[in-house]
């Protein structure tokens, strides 16, 4: 393909994506209003959408057949991630509630701790349940390989093997 071609099909691209755009974009803002209760986090999830349908793979959208069912799942998704954003910082927030005044950080320290939650959080989610549960088993509760294995009825062979995936996809989402 020419780099012509390339631009023409990029143009072409981006006309069905602004069309997309005009004849969804106020549905989805009310789909999303209805969900969330709050127009700004709407908007915002809302854009988020469309701005998943742009870094779409070219080829995806061209055979973009139902657009409304594509942005459907798109919002839902983003709102998932919404949501346990929300429940994360709530936990977070109750946590910090509890601390003697002294202990109390600053704003500063507090996104910084809140950003690294959201981090492990989206590393968590990426684990299979039984990997997941041994990591948080380990690093949250502070049990030993042997009292996790008896916990999660496996060996403790596998829970070595857990740990080392969990660590794996750790050091891929830092690099």
């Amino acid at each position: 393909m020419s780099a012509s071609e390339s631009l023409v099909n990029i143009a072409q691209s981006s006309e069905s994506i602004a069309g997309i755009y005009s004849s969804h974009h106020g549905w989805l803002m009310r789909w999303l209003r209805a969900k969330l209760q709050c127009a700004d986090h709407a908007a915002d999830l809302a854009q988020d959408t469309f701005v998943r349908l742009l870094t779409a793979p070219p080829e995806g959208r061209q055979t973009l057949r139902e657009p409304r069912a594509y942005l459907t799942t798109v919002a839902q998704r983003l709102l998932i991630d919404h949501y346990r954003r929300v429940s994360l910082e709530q936990a977070w927030l109750e946590t910090l509630a509890q601390q003697p005044e002294l202990l109390m950080q600053s704003p500063e320290e507090r996104l910084l701790v809140r950003e690294a939650l959201q981090r492990i959080d989206a590393m968590l989610d990426g684990l299979p349940p039984l990997v997941r549960s041994a990591f948080l088993l380990a690093h949250v509760d502070g049990l030993a390989y042997g009292e996790i294995a008896r916990r999660l009825a496996v060996s403790e062979r596998s829970i070595k093997r857990y740990m080392v995936q969990a660590f794996e996809r750790c050091i891929l989402l830092i690099l």
